[in-house]
């Protein structure tokens, strides 16, 4: 069956298994069951719309609404609703219940939930469990951590995103159980490595791209079980120790001419698996591990009968989720959520079953378009309801939902609290502020954006052994962007302890940098370079890399 998508016009091509899920995942209230309409929009448009509506790190300073006290928010102080810090919000000091609204059928069903999202007090900034962490945001268990994003159980962690169980790193995408990692994008079970990618158990390794099992390898690539190598070729250890003191990694200098060799020869040297799927059995998309019948989908592990999700863990069958984790079973549309099972259309609402249309929701089952609910059943817009009324009452508000054309839809990014340039859709789908106006949606501009005053210049030295401690006190300017940023005293303990140079760039901009080195999260169609079969990539065609289809590369590699 094909469609086309009612934003992009592209095609919308649905398969058996896709007609299938959306049958099995229609929802029954009392007995009548309520089909879930097929996407009208493509996946690249559901995406998009799902993440307008994560804020990862636009921080402001603000109050708290309820007790006064100052604190980081993803919301500024002049937001149209209530904002309270995280030890406010989960207190018993108000009642999400007295907000609940009674449903209007001569009203779409996206204007009562606006209406209720601006009345009901909102989660300042996302962090449980953390101690010593409060410049951080969907985080979990993380302690002395700082702008640490989507992290769990890390310590001591700056910069990161997506880093789980890990210690001391810094500016680390998608690190997982890792030690003193700096500048490192989808690494496992490694210690003190630095400026690579796919690295699994390695340990003092420095621009290195596909390597497992190794130790003190430099500059090199597609490497197993191997040490004490640069450029791909052995040395001993004096050898190699006295190439590694002359490239003289402590100094800024230095460290630019060793990363534009590295960027030349990663290209050129390089065999680069089609998609890098560990242990997978009928997927496609990449980053893949553990996982049976997945279909485009990226950054996943652990999961069974899925399409079209990102950055999830354990999930079985599923449909379009971002940032999903603790076994979410039979969902779709869903971002930013734990443990949700028969559940959709919702975001950053966690160990709920049998909730639609829901935010900020918790611990809760049979809810529909709720917000902010903890340990609540049978709540339609937060009004409470019998089981009975509840189940008489949501089939007619789908309905009516239907003909209004919302049933099915996710929440429409028109109606989102932040701009769209301050969330995740602006780094994976940019847009420009004439574009995204013209879409009706929100575009923020920057708090202070003019120009201001950064103090007196600083002038960073080349070499790290040669930085003071007063550099903490200072206020540098991003190389790139012009922004200013500062070097906080544990981030300036960890460059000395590794012999890193300070860097030149701010945090956002470092950020933004990993992301341009990451393939981008869609499949061309193109040959392996060595068979010559036809192969689905994250490598676009034009790209200069040589790809090989999995047979082909682990007969090469291994």
């Amino acid at each position: 069956m094909s469609k086309h998508c009612l934003q992009c016009a592209s095609a919308i091509n649905l398969t058996a298994t896709d007609l299938a899920f959306y049958e099995k995942i229609t929802p029954t209230f009392g007995g009548k069951t309520c089909p879930v309409p097929l996407p009208s929009l493509c996946s690249l448009c559901r995406l998009q719309r799902r993440m307008a509506w994560r804020n990862d790190r636009t921080f402001y300073h603000r109050t708290c609404d309820l007790s006064g006290e100052k604190f980081i928010s993803l919301y500024p102080q002049e937001a149209p609703f209530p904002v309270y810090k995280p030890s406010e919000w989960y207190s018993d000091k108000w009642d999400p219940l007295s907000y609940g609204q009674a449903f209007d059928f001569s009203r779409p069903f996206f204007d009562h939930w606006k209406e209720l999202m601006l009345k009901v007090p909102r989660l300042g900034i996302d962090i449980v469990n953390c101690e010593n962490s409060d410049y951080c945001n969907y985080c979990g268990d993380d302690k002395n951590c700082y702008l640490d994003i989507a992290g769990e159980g890390n310590e001591d962690c700056y910069y990161n995103l997506f880093t789980k169980y890990s210690k001391n790193c810094v500016d680390c995408t998608f690190a997982y159980h890792s030690t003193l990692c700096y500048e490192c994008i989808q690494c496992y079970n490694s210690y003190a490595c630095r400026h690579a990618m796919y690295l699994e158990d390695c340990n003092d390794c420095a621009f290195c791209f596909d390597c497992k099992g190794c130790k003190n390898c430099l500059l090199s690539i597609n490497l197993r079980n191997k040490e004490y190598c640069i450029l791909n070729e052995q040395h001993t250890k004096e050898e190699y120790q006295r190439k590694l003191k002359e490239l003289n990694l402590g100094s800024h200098s230095s460290l630019l001419q060793v990363s534009a060799l590295w960027n030349t020869m990663r290209i050129t040297k390089g065999m680069y698996r089609d998609m890098v799927n560990m242990n997978c059995e009928d997927c496609t998309g990449n980053d893949l591990k553990n996982c049976k019948n997945c279909l485009e989908c990226f950054n996943v592990v652990n999961s069974e009968d899925c399409a079209y999700l990102y950055d999830v863990l354990d999930a079985k069958d599923c449909r379009d989720l971002n940032y999903s984790l603790y076994q979410p079973e039979m969902s779709l549309e869903l971002i930013s959520t734990l443990a949700m099972k028969f559940s959709g259309y919702s975001m950053a609402s966690h160990y709920n079953s049998n909730v639609y249309y829901c935010d900020l929701t918790n611990n809760s089952k049979n809810l529909f378009g709720c917000i902010g609910l903890n340990h609540k059943e049978y709540c339609i817009l937060n009004k409470q309801y019998s089981k009975e009324e509840y189940e008489e009452l949501v089939p007619k508000i789908i309905e009516h939902m239907r003909k209004t054309g919302e049933w099915g839809q996710f929440f429409p990014p028109s109606i989102c609290p932040f701009g769209y340039n301050e969330t995740v859709a602006q780094e994976y789908l940019p847009l420009s502020s004439e574009e995204v106006e013209k879409r009706g949606w929100m575009w923020r501009e920057e708090e202070g954006s003019g120009k201001r005053y950064l103090g007196p210049a600083v002038d960073t030295p080349d070499a790290i052994t040669d930085v003071p401690d007063a550099i903490c006190e200072s206020i540098l300017q991003c190389e790139i962007s012009g922004k200013p940023f500062k070097i906080i005293p544990q981030e300036l303990k960890f460059y000395r302890q590794l012999g890193i140079p300070v860097p030149r760039r701010s945090p956002l901009q470092r950020h933004l940098d990993r992301n341009a080195l990451r393939n981008p999260r869609k499949l061309w169609s193109r040959k392996c370079s060595k068979c010559e079969k036809g192969i689905e990539t994250t490598y676009a065609p034009e790209r200069k890399e040589v790809v090989y289809c999995e047979k082909c590369y682990l007969k090469e590699v291994y």
